[in-house]
């Protein structure tokens, strides 16, 4: 069977940067994972013509109940022994949980916990069989935060992290290195500010390039037996200070949001 490296929502920003980085640097064969079917393929194409590694796309829908039981039957399929997990497929939702729909909701919570969960244990019980492999489960430093407007990303990225400590400990003995990567402030071309004012985030430390986390995460998954990463020193800082901010600071920060306005 040919070692793969399979990186879930693979078609852009992180995942893809994920996947571009273990096969230009670890030489790993890639099985890019999305939704976005044109841009997934056009990725494959791109990362095999780079870097001469063997890619295969699997265009699928990680908010489906079976979705894990179908990326995992592929596998097996085409003879493809998954060596490495990169679990990042997720999404943000900044809204009161009184007005997100249902349906967005629901794709959240499939998204970062059900079938997280569910590739992490097909896969993670192959890699014990083996003997080695590494899975890497993308958390957030929102994971420690109560943060009104995006509650129930908190309270998902809270679960990938402790879900992946507890499960670091099943498989240390096993010699598969699980991880919980916790980043901060990741520059995805997302962010609202300005080209300017995005570069002085990032030089100050504040704001991080996909390339630089992607890179401190995967030197921490290969080589060390680590929980936890949470790349950028500012977050050490940040987290306790947004933690025991006093609710009236929390209550006016909520003032100023459009999404808390009318």
């Amino acid at each position: 069977m040919k070692h793969y490296a399979l990186v879930t929502g693979a078609s852009s920003g992180i995942g893809l940067c994920y996947a571009r980085t273990l096969a230009r640097d670890y030489h790993y064969n890639i099985l890019l994972v999305s939704n976005q079917e044109q841009q997934l393929h056009d990725a494959a194409i791109a990362i095999h013509d780079e870097f001469a590694v063997e890619t295969l796309s699997l265009c699928i829908n990680l908010a489906e109940a079976d979705a894990a039981n179908r990326i995992y039957t592929y596998c097996q399929e085409q003879h493809l022994s998954v060596e490495v997990l990169i679990n990042d497929a997720g999404m943000l939702i900044f809204e009161p949980l009184a007005t997100v729909s249902a349906d967005k909701l629901h794709t959240m919570l499939m998204l970062h916990m059900v079938a997280l969960t569910h590739l992490c244990r097909l896969f993670g019980r192959d890699m014990a069989a083996a003997g080695r492999g590494y899975i890497l489960n993308m958390s957030s430093m929102t994971a420690w935060m109560a943060m009104p407007g995006i509650q129930c990303y908190n309270a998902t990225k809270s679960y990938v992290l402790n879900f992946s400590r507890a499960y670091w400990y099943e498989m240390r003995r096993s010699g598969v290195h699980v991880l919980a990567v916790t980043p901060g402030s990741t520059d995805t071309g997302l962010l609202p500010f300005g080209d300017s004012f995005a570069r002085l985030l990032r030089i100050a430390g504040i704001t991080m390039s996909p390339e630089r986390l992607v890179h401190r995460a995967l030197r921490v998954l290969f080589g060390t037996w680590r929980k936890r990463c949470m790349p950028g020193g500012w977050n050490y800082i940040i987290v306790p200070i947004i933690n025991h901010l006093p609710d009236w600071v929390v209550f006016a920060a909520m003032k100023r949001l459009p999404v808390f306005k009318g």
